[in-house]
């Protein structure tokens, strides 16, 4: 499985890096931001609109696809693309961190993890072999090794222990990924914490098994930007330069500036639908608050220049209205400008890159956002 290799470097500046990752539903530009349709759907937002924000792939969840409407019936309607109408790549997690997130009675064995559905009761057990078949079944571009996420802060003993666990089922991972039919990708996830020593051999663990590529995990669960950034740059230089690198489940504008600067490549978070439905709107200018009172008479659009049509279109008082008024269109509109936003966030990181200026785009992006409702985190 090593020896393939669909990811191509092409720039870096400093350790930042702009790529090509080739999937079977289409490329994926790097540094990339993936929206997350949770249960194959993004929430309030069309596909279409996805797609012409600029999204080349998005993520779904194994986790709530398995539960319903089934891996199996996904797989007979014809896998994911074909059931949802998205026709690009697509990311499924292992379905890990919701059951350690979401379900209340589980049980976490060498084995596998056992818990109640969080919809029905019914129990259910998940192993690594499991989440491959269902990801498998799903039609997924790339499919996320299973893992077990230990929420921070946490005593080094339990860290340790899932972090262990985690390099064990890497390897089933693996092995179940090398013995059903293939055509995707898997990618290996570094846990650890906030301890650098267990980063550290967690990385070196996964290298050894060998993977399409890497994902940093067990991040942006509880713990300080700082310490999110400090673990990326223990873990960051011991992945392999000419293969993907992934930080699951992040996150704000300033943490992609950020974690891009450190050598990520891909990114997945529910803030740009989620903040959008709770009346918060992502700009150049900064996150702006769309239920304060200070926009009910304001006529100005969001940004008059931005090049998503919505952002530009609707004035701050008539968003004000929508969300005060609980409209189901304030959340929809919001959360495709947040949604295009960070696409055109991340289309300028690529083209700095490409021309070595990221550094003066950090600084100017930053100085855009001072004049928001809210300082960036």
């Amino acid at each position: 499985m090593t020896s393939a290799n669909y990811f191509e470097l092409l720039g870096c500046d400093g350790e930042a890096r702009t790529g090509r990752l080739t999937t079977p539903h289409g490329v994926v530009n790097t540094p990339a931001f993936m929206p997350v349709g949770t249960a194959g759907a993004m929430k309030g937002v069309h596909w279409r609109e996805v797609r012409e924000a600029g999204a080349d792939i998005v993520l779904g969840n194994t986790y709530h696809l398995m539960l319903r409407p089934g891996a199996e019936r996904i797989a007979a309607l014809g896998g994911l693309q074909k059931f949802t109408g998205w026709q690009g790549p697509m990311l499924t997690d292992s379905g890990g961190f919701q059951v350690m997130s979401l379900s209340e009675l589980r049980k976490v064995s060498e084995d596998a993890v056992t818990f109640r559905s969080h919809i029905d009761g019914a129990k259910i057990e998940l192993s690594p072999e499991r989440s491959i078949e269902v990801q498998r079944l799903l039609g997924s571009d790339i499919a996320m090794q299973m893992d077990e996420c230990v929420r921070l802060p946490a005593e080094r003993s339990d860290i340790e222990r899932a972090m262990q666990l985690s390099l064990r089922w890497g390897e089933r991972s693996k092995r179940a990924f090398e013995t059903a039919p293939q055509g995707y990708m898997l990618f290996g996830i570094a846990q650890g914490g906030d301890i650098a020593e267990l980063r550290q051999a967690s990385a070196r663990g996964l290298v050894e098994i060998g993977f399409h590529g890497y994902a940093i995990g067990g991040l942006a669960v509880g713990e300080p930007q700082s310490v999110m950034l400090a673990m990326i740059e223990e873990t960051a230089p011991m992945l392999p330069q000419d293969r993907p690198r992934y930080l699951m489940g992040v996150g704000t504008p300033e943490d992609l500036l950020e974690s891009v600067a450190r050598g990520i490549d891909m990114f997945d978070c529910v803030m740009p639908t989620r903040n959008g439905r709770h009346g918060v709107a992502f700009t150049r200018f900064g996150q702006v608050n769309l239920r304060n009172a200070r926009h009910a008479d304001d006529p100005r659009p969001l940004d008059e220049e931005s090049p998503w049509p919505s952002a530009r279109t609707y004035s701050r008082a008539y968003l004000h209205h929508l969300v005060k008024s609980g409209e189901a269109l304030g959340a929809m509109l919001l959360s495709e400008i947040n949604i295009a936003y960070y696409q055109q966030l991340m289309r300028g990181i690529r083209s700095a890159i490409s021309q070595r200026t990221l550094a003066d785009f950090r600084e100017n992006v930053r100085a855009g956002w001072s004049q928001g409702d809210i300082a960036p985190r």
